[in-house]
Formats: structure tokens, C-alpha cells, sequence
């Protein structure tokens, strides 16, 4: 499973190197634009929640994939993004241009009455997305450039400026309307099957004693969707005929065979990988998945 990204993972993973002041300036904000930050040589854009704010304008065909949605994007849209929600995208056609700004909450921690994260965009549930015009996208670059410009200046008050750039975007976004065709839940439960099936897959498999399966139940899957634990079960139910804790037993029983086959490892280090904290209650649990206990299946 993906941990939450934090700003030195991002500065790690897109560029191999991070700033000198990161860790010293907790209101950190920076700009980039959207073609030097993807290509075959960038790491991927992982499903993940992040540790930071991120405000992007991007160009093209793509599928965002935010908590429990998707949002279809063709053209240019305006997204905010915010820590409490996980999130990834999948580039549709071309080579994908844009920008794209990151900060931390402290950026605004002493200009702002509410916290940037009670503005509508930023809020959880809200629709964080808004399809530009061609104008509307000529007024937002021109924003972007301009950050993009002061962000290399020497200018003392520069972070000011910054922020009353970021500002100026979020208010224009405040006057236009989400948007509400970006949405496309043809089928909802299907949606959130596939996203709940990824987050499962990728803590597989299993390649050292020391890694460990640590999403065990529907209720942490539920954490890491943001949503309620009830709509994951029934969602999953609807689309599979199979419960949340059927799926993830099954696959846990999965790759405990694999280990059991395939490795040397003793029967409490496969225990303690898989997330148990006591072998018994490893046994116990693959005997009744498999109506055999693990050192018979490894005979």
C-alpha cells in the first residue's frame, strides 16, 4: 500500500532532489509546469493521499481518479486537491501540458480567517473541478506564468506575492461553477470496486519477512477511500456478491500459499508479514480457508 506522499517523496521521486529550505520553512510552496514533471523518465503519480495542497491546471485527455470518483477531463480544467483525499490520474492522449502549484496549510495560516481547507474547493464531498474556456485558460496561464516568474526572482517579498497569485486563482475559480459533468458515475459501485481491488493488490506481493500487510479490514480500506465503511461494503457487495472481508481473506490466503510454496521462510515470519500478530491466528485462519494447515500445505 502507498503511504501518503509527503513533499520530500514528491521532490525525490519527480526530480531527484529536494530544496535546501524544505524542512525549514513549514508554509513551503512551489510552482512547476505539467510537462517537465511527467514523461517515461518521472516516476508515476501514485494513488495516494499527500501531506500537501495542490492546485493544477492540465491540458488534454485524462481520468481523474479522486476518493470514490472519477472525473472524465478533456480540454483544460482548473482541480484543487487537498491532503484528506486520495488521488491519481491516467494520462487518456498526447503529451499532457499545464501547471501545477504545491504548498502546505501554513502558507496561509496568517492571511486567511477560515483555514484554506474550509474553502469550497478544498473541502472533502465538494466538486474540486472546473472546465476553463480558452479565455479562462489564457487568464489562469498568465497567473501560472507570473508565479512560475517571481518564484526564481530575489525579491524579499516574493512568498507575498505568491500568495496573492494563488489567491487571485482561487477566487476566480469561487466565481465560476464546479463542474458537474466531469462526474461520470455510470456505475458508482463498480468505481469504487476497482479503486478498493487496486489499494488491495498493491501490497502484494509480498517480498521480505519484513514487509507487512497491513490493510486488514474494510474499515481501513474505508480510511483510505475517504468514504463511509458501509458504502464500501455495499458497493462492493452489489458489484461482486462478495463481501470486503471475503475478498481480502481470500487474497490473503492467496499469497500465504505463494509464501508457503515459494519461500523458506518459517511459519511465524509468513504470519507476521501477512499481519498477524500471533502464528495461532495464522493457522487458524488458513485452515479454515483452506481446510489444511500450513505446514501440511508446505509438506
Amino acid at each position: 500500500m502507498e503511504k501518503t506522499e509527503t513533499l520530500e517523496d514528491f521532490y525525490k521521486n519527480k526530480f531527484n532532489w529536494m530544496p535546501e529550505n524544505l524542512r525549514k520553512d513549514i508554509g513551503h510552496f512551489n510552482v512547476f509546469r505539467l510537462e517537465d514533471c511527467m514523461g517515461p523518465d518521472k516516476a508515476p503519480v501514485q494513488y495516494s493521499r499527500r501531506d500537501f495542497y495542490k492546485v493544477s491546471v492540465m491540458r488534454g485527455k485524462h481520468v481523474y481518479h479522486y476518493a470514490d470518483k472519477s472525473l472524465e477531463v478533456s480540454g483544460t480544467s482548473l482541480i484543487f486537491f487537498n491532503p484528506k483525499v486520495p488521488y491519481t490520474f491516467e494520462q487518456l492522449s498526447g503529451d499532457p501540458t499545464g501547471y501545477f502549484c504545491i504548498f502546505k496549510e501554513a502558507f496561509f495560516t496568517q492571511t486567511l480567517r477560515q483555514g484554506i481547507g474550509d474553502l469550497p474547493m478544498f473541502q472533502p464531498g465538494n466538486k474540486p473541478s472546473y472546465v476553463l474556456t480558452k479565455s479562462q485558460d489564457k487568464y489562469v496561464a498568465n497567473v501560472f506564468e507570473k508565479m512560475l516568474e517571481e518564484i526564481g526572482s530575489d525579491y524579499v517579498y516574493k512568498y507575498d506575492l505568491l500568495r496573492n497569485y494563488l489567491m487571485e486563482i482561487i477566487h476566480y475559480a469561487l466565481k465560476m461553477q464546479p463542474t458537474e459533468t466531469l462526474y461520470q458515475h455510470a456505475d458508482a459501485n463498480a468505481r469504487i470496486t476497482a479503486v478498493f481491488t487496486e489499494l488491495l493488490e498493491r501490497q502484494f506481493p509480498i517480498e521480505s519477512p519484513s514487509q507487512r500487510f497491513t490493510l486488514r479490514s474494510a474499515r481501513d480500506f474505508a480510511e483510505q477511500l475517504a468514504v463511509h465503511v458501509n458504502h464500501l461494503n455495499r458497493a462492493i457487495r452489489t458489484t461482486t456478491g462478495k463481501t470486503t472481508s471475503e475478498h481480502i481473506f481470500d487474497r490473503l490466503a492467496s499469497e500465504a500459499k505463494v509464501l508457503l510454496k515459494h519461500t523458506h521462510w518459517n511459519v511465524a515470519e509468513i504470519s507476521y508479514c501477512l499481519g498477524f500478530e500471533d502464528p495461532a491466528h495464522f493457522n487458524h485462519f488458513f485452515k479454515k480457508h483452506t481446510n489444511t494447515t500450513p505446514s501440511a500445505y508446505r509438506a
